[in-house]
């Protein structure tokens, strides 16, 4: 439970009447609208759970709110990402998110960071708040919160999303454990999709982003019981919540110091390994394959390598579907292979990276072909626009 001094914490009459149904509940009344006046948050991200997360906190009145990002608004993330509008797309995200949350709250004191938390700002940047919310969407980003949170004794408001299903839980609140408890390794680098690939229900980080707020709310009141400890996970296709037992690992590392966390979760060797079969894989432009097409030649086979739902929305002429999954199971290395019958291959993905893993996996069943770089995506850019980007 936070302990602000109240005593130079006034409500004007705007408050009272913003306020007036908090104020009626026992459980907040005039004692607890004052500690969130006096509370300061932090939340790093503004994506599809820093926004639902960031309106409400604003509209519960919270007295200063601090934002990490550095992105700009992308068309890609209306769907979801509820602070931000068409008209701030190609603008940064925290200036959308400023504008916003003074739409609700005139009153509330926003910080902005337009940088990327790293090891070096970290611990300056969480300083001077209360609480930290964790709205970020990648394991180095994750590792790096927990960390700095757990040195500067600050509570971790945790969530994460992927598809149709989320979490949440309270790190480091009250002696409860941290996210090195629940992760005590991250996983290899690409084993977990991102929602740029994966994809993700728009409504769910909504969900998600309310849950983190509420716990943030509870621990500013000192009421409540929080999930410190329980990690309370979402289903939204089975319309199902569950919850896991977390407990302090008697026997974790202690954390010292900030560290390299792209290292720490393999980024950099992943890269490296990515840049190796990349230099060991032909490539060529989307507009050397409509050169190819429009020369009429029937030497190749144009193999798309995405889902079979991906391949709905949008399709290079003439290209033949194997989705990676076949690919990596075994069972598409003989489509493959009949599909050629002795014509040079040519692969490609939505942007590149899935066609050059299916196509290292092909080389190694003795098959050599050459990689589309820029997937669909580039071919929409650069030569037929009438082909959907997703």
């Amino acid at each position: 439970m936070l302990n602000p001094n109240l005593d130079d914490i006034q409500l004007t009459p705007d408050d009272y009447q913003r306020y007036s149904r908090h104020l009626i509940l026992p459980e907040v009344g005039l004692e607890g609208q004052k500690r969130l006046k006096a509370a300061s948050v932090l939340c790093i991200g503004t994506g599809g759970l820093g926004s639902p997360l960031l309106l409400y906190l604003a509209a519960a009145g919270i007295g200063r709110i601090g934002i990490v990002d550095f992105d700009v608004v992308d068309f890609s993330n209306l769907q979801r990402q509820v602070i931000h509008g068409t008209s701030w797309v190609g603008k940064p995200k925290i200036e959308s998110a400023k504008d916003r949350i003074q739409e609700i709250n005139p009153f509330c004191q926003v910080d902005l960071y337009e940088t990327r938390l790293s090891s070096e700002n970290a611990l300056d940047i969480i300083k001077p708040y209360d609480i930290v919310v964790d709205g970020t969407d990648n394991f180095p980003t994750r590792y790096l919160v927990n960390d700095a949170c757990v040195l500067a004794n600050k509570p971790n408001v945790y969530g994460s999303i992927f598809r149709f299903e989320g979490q949440s839980t309270v790190f480091n609140y009250e002696g409860g454990p941290n996210y090195r408890d629940l992760y005590p390794e991250p996983p290899p680098p690409g084993m977990v999709p991102s929602c740029a690939e994966g994809g993700v229900l728009g409504i769910l980080p909504g969900i998600i982003g309310v849950i983190q707020a509420t716990e943030t709310v509870k621990i500013i009141l000192g009421n409540g019981n929080t999930l410190s400890g329980r990690l309370l996970l979402y289903n939204a296709l089975e319309m199902k919540f569950r919850e896991l037992k977390l407990r302090p690992n008697p026997i974790r590392p202690i954390i010292e110091k900030l560290i390299d966390y792209e290292e720490f979760c393999g980024i950099p060797q992943a890269k490296a390994e990515e840049a190796k079969q990349q230099t060991e894989i032909q490539e060529m432009t989307v507009t050397e394959l409509k050169a190819l097409i429009d020369s009429n030649a029937k030497d190749f086979v144009l193999l798309d390598v995405r889902n079979p739902h991906e391949y709905e929305i949008a399709k290079i002429p003439g290209s033949v579907l194997v989705p990676l999954p076949d690919i990596e199971n075994g069972n598409g290395v003989a489509k493959v292979k009949d599909l050629l019958n002795g014509h040079r291959l040519i692969a490609h993905c939505k942007m590149g990276g899935r066609s050059a893993k299916a196509l290292a996996i092909l080389k190694e069943a003795g098959i050599v072909g050459t990689n589309v770089k820029g997937g669909i995506n580039a071919w929409s850019a650069e030569v037929d626009p009438a082909v959907a980007q997703y």
